[in-house]
């Protein structure tokens, strides 16, 4: 199954940006904080299809998030790259500017971001590059 979905994954990379279109999130079947960061973006209105993997690593590096960007989750939405708990707010400024990058990420597993929901950490969402360039797309007090 999860040939089939590199093979999506990359037909989806490479489409042109359209209307918001459902989010594709590829995930491990046992992490309880991605359904809850699923669950997250589901109340926020996103239409979000779930593809459950063991093996995650071959996802990232064609969506070409970095180790240095990596979460425990992957979504693609409307060609960008939604890496970990990125707030579903941030998705849809993401959406609505198109700025020219790669997408949007929260390295690692802050415990205040979405789908964590254990307040007191800061965190920032980073947009990355191809060339995996960051810079803060917002900021987060925890």
């Amino acid at each position: 199954m999860l040939k089939h979905s590199l093979y999506g994954l990359m037909a989806t990379l490479l489409a042109a940006p359209a209307l918001a279109a459902p989010i594709t999130v590829y995930k491990s079947l046992s992490c309880t904080c991605c359904e809850d960061w699923v669950s997250h973006m589901q109340a926020s209105g996103f239409e979000v299809d779930v593809i459950n993997g063991d093996n995650l690593t071959p996802i990232k590096k064609l969506a070409g998030v970095n180790a240095e960007l990596a979460s425990c989750h992957t979504g693609i939405i409307d060609g960008y790259v939604i890496e970990g708990h990125v707030p579903a707010s941030d998705v849809r400024q993401l959406l609505k500017q198109q700025p020219e990058v790669r997408g949007l990420t929260i390295p690692g597993m802050p415990q205040s971001a979405p789908g964590m929901d254990i307040p007191g950490s800061p965190y920032e969402v980073l947009s990355f590059d191809t060339q995996g360039n960051t810079a803060v797309f917002n900021r987060y007090p925890g």
